[in-house]
């Protein structure tokens, strides 16, 4: 059994704070229990009342002297804790705790809230809540909650986070057929949070889709770890609110500055296989077709029309989208050639015309259906006067029983003349809008959630170099005791070499004739820079040096470096001069990492160099559980993919080179937490082969 199975299906149920006035919460909850048809035992709990709805009232949890599996606790929050530890002593197995006036008053209400915690930590309880309205499962049947009405039983899970969206789309289900699962709703998520209630949804056996409004993740890892688990069985469908980039950090780096917090909510919806909803009508359109319909195999979409003009829009729509035209098979084209007038188009889109009847359109959509070259279909119907909208109604859905793997959906253009239509295939649960590019976003949709499943059948992360040593935490230690975040390059350059990283070689120098040195043990041609945390652009004060071939050169370039700096920068404190060794040119790349709040690394990859900041041409991943695959996906989402393939004669770069440095990167990151960001500014890359040029890592 898991975790939260006896949470849902109860054997018993005690409601403290149950009372016998209608209109205050504690009835409410009380009747919809009653009137859920829930099976088990009921108990209400109120020590002013003896019987309510019928039922004996005990004046405390602890005095029922019989098992409780759940209890629903309305009563204020300065009584809360208190009855919580009562509940606890009882054996009470979970909460519902319905109460307001905690952590979303203030910092009274969080202490309260910790406490609360903290009872159902020692007593081994789970709490849902607070400040929240509750819960329900239509299987058991449960309705522990306050909320107006039961919906109908169905097959998606709803989660939400915020209590007024819960209850306006309970009422707005009742006109519009839906049916739940389960539906909860998460309050202040003091312990029970979005990822436990995904992964109960998950292994729950009448759970189709899992549906989430949320606006902020409690946990980022282990919400991954949810969503990806439950994605690999079941589509998990997100909308998430608070999507601008106000809250955005400051960030000293380039990767810094390119990410925020919903970039970071993209990415990680992307890589753990969630579908991100745009809007609610999306979220619920979604939940409809991923209920009624089956996952397509790929992305061909065939349309059948009776207008030109509305196949031309969906085309377009479905180009767009990054979706193909299905390209129907010789078969096909010949069979629709052959039944359908000589006017008509065969391909696709197929127009069977204006004037075509149930019988032209039941002719088209068999045949387009029965090809493999077509994974899923829309069906547009424009009113003339010859539509027949219930025959071609039923003409869709004995097709779409002739070929169940298929989804279908259906567009019916009109208002009044199709409305029976309309009723007729919503009834028998095929997707009906009136525009067709709603149809389209569900079928990308569903089709992005297809690619996941298939791409992650048997992929795993795989380490690729060895945690890294003891002196990398030494050297972190040593930074910040000098009152540094921000090391030097030279530094930098040793912690990547050390996990594999092809950093170029650099080494600091103290004086001109310790710069000679390293200069003769490196070899020409070199490049002088200043070692400064402070100077984040080093040219423009001066403080870079190129092409430099003779140890002359070396002596003359430290001490002009030094000058250049003292008199554009005369506070900042020098720590020496990098001698580096001086690379050929390549292609520039940036790969980086920030570190959000909620998800950990973020990884970063992009065109380098002074491009960074103008183009903006980067992609996102999360360094944890990145798998060469992704890091792959990261560089070819890029305009820098174009030239890196070879681009007018020029020879392809080495991808597989950089793709090491991505996973090395995001391994290191992950396994020092102090490092708050790194760019690696740029990376040439060459035909075979790779190096770091510029790399820097700062400390939190």
């Amino acid at each position: 059994m898991g975790v939260l199975d006896i949470f849902f299906n109860p054997g018993s149920v005690a409601i403290i704070g149950a009372s016998k006035k209608t209109g205050k919460i504690g009835n409410a909850l009380l009747k919809n229990i009653i009137s859920s048809g829930y099976r088990g035992e009921i108990y209400p709990v109120n020590p002013r009342e003896t019987e309510i709805e019928g039922l004996k009232c005990f004046p405390r949890v602890d005095e029922i002297g019989r098992k409780v599996d759940l209890a629903v606790i309305a009563v204020p929050a300065a009584q809360a804790a208190e009855v919580a530890d009562q509940c606890g002593r009882a054996g009470v197995k979970n909460l519902v705790v319905i109460s307001a006036g905690f952590k979303e008053v203030g910092r009274e209400g969080l202490a309260l809230q910790k406490e609360m915690v903290g009872i159902c930590r020692s007593h081994g309880m789970r709490m849902l809540g607070p400040n929240c309205v509750g819960m329900m499962d239509t299987h058991t049947p449960i309705n522990a909650s306050f909320s107006e009405g039961f919906p109908a039983a169905g097959d998606i899970a709803f989660i939400s986070q915020s209590g007024a969206m819960l209850v306006a789309i309970l009422d707005w289900s009742k006109s519009s057929g839906l049916g739940f699962s389960k539906i909860v709703s998460l309050g202040n998520k003091a312990d029970l949070t979005e990822s436990d209630f995904i992964r109960d949804a998950a292994g729950d056996p009448n759970t189709r889709v899992i549906l989430c409004y949320i606006e902020d993740v409690a946990d980022g890892r282990q919400f991954l770890e949810a969503a990806r688990e439950a994605s690999a069985k079941k589509p998990v469908v997100i909308l998430k609110s608070g999507t601008s980039q106000a809250g955005a950090q400051a960030a000293s780096s380039h990767t810094g500055a390119l990410a925020g917090s919903n970039l970071a909510y993209d990415t990680a919806f992307k890589q753990s296989g969630v579908i991100r909803a745009a809007t609610m009508s999306e979220l619920f359109d979604l939940a409809v077709a991923f209920s009624t319909q089956p996952v397509p195999r790929g992305n061909r979409v065939a349309v059948v029309t009776n207008a030109g003009g509305p196949g031309i829009v969906t085309t377009d729509q479905i180009e767009n989208r990054g979706l193909a035209m299905s390209r129907f098979r010789k078969s096909t084209i010949e069979a629709l050639r052959d039944g359908l007038p000589e006017e008509s188009n065969v391909y696709n889109p197929v127009d069977v015309l204006g004037d075509a009847g149930a019988d032209r359109f039941r002719l088209s959509i068999n045949h387009v259906l029965a090809d493999d070259n077509v994974d899923s279909m829309i069906v547009l119907i424009c009113p003339t006067a010859v539509t027949e909208a219930e025959k071609t109604a039923s003409a869709i859905i004995e097709a779409r029983r002739s070929h169940p793997g298929k989804p279908v959906f259906a567009a019916l253009m009109g208002g009044e003349t199709l409305a029976p239509g309309a009723r007729i295939l919503a009834g028998a649960g095929i997707p009906t809008y009136t525009f067709p590019e709603t149809a389209v976003s569900v079928i990308d949709g569903m089709t992005r959630y297809s690619v996941f499943k298939e791409k992650t059948r048997a992929e795993k992360a795989e380490r690729i170099t060895p945690p890294g040593p003891e002196w990398i935490r030494n050297l972190f230690r040593q930074v910040k005791d000098e009152g540094r975040l921000v090391l030097l390059g030279s530094e930098s350059a040793a912690v990547a070499g050390a996990y594999g990283i092809p950093a170029v070689p650099s080494k600091l120098a103290a004086n001109p004739e310790e710069a000679v040195k390293i200069a003769e043990e490196l070899g020409f041609p070199l490049v002088l820079k200043v070692a400064s945390p402070k100077i984040l652009h080093k040219t423009d004060v001066g403080g870079v040096k190129t092409g430099i071939k003779t140890p002359g050169e070396v002596r003359r370039g430290f001490v002009e470096i030094t000058e250049n700096v003292h008199r554009y920068l005369p506070r900042v404190v020098i720590h020496g001069i990098e001698v580096q060794k001086m690379m050929p040119p390549g292609t520039e790349l940036i790969v980086g990492m920030s570190r959000d709040v909620q998800f950990g690394p973020l990884m970063a990859f992009g065109l380098g160099g002074i491009y960074v900041n103008l183009l903006k041409d980067v992609s996102f991943r999360l360094a944890e559980g990145l798998t060469r695959r992704e890091a792959l996906a990261m560089i070819s989402e890029t305009r820098a993919y174009t030239l890196l393939r070879g681009y007018r004669g020029e020879k392809p770069a080495d991808i597989n080179a950089v793709a090491d440095i991505i996973l090395r990167c995001a391994e290191l990151v992950t396994d020092f937490g102090e490092i708050a960001e790194m760019d690696i500014n740029p990376v040439l890359v060459y035909s075979q082969g790779a190096s770091a040029l510029d790399i820097k890592i700062t400390i939190s």
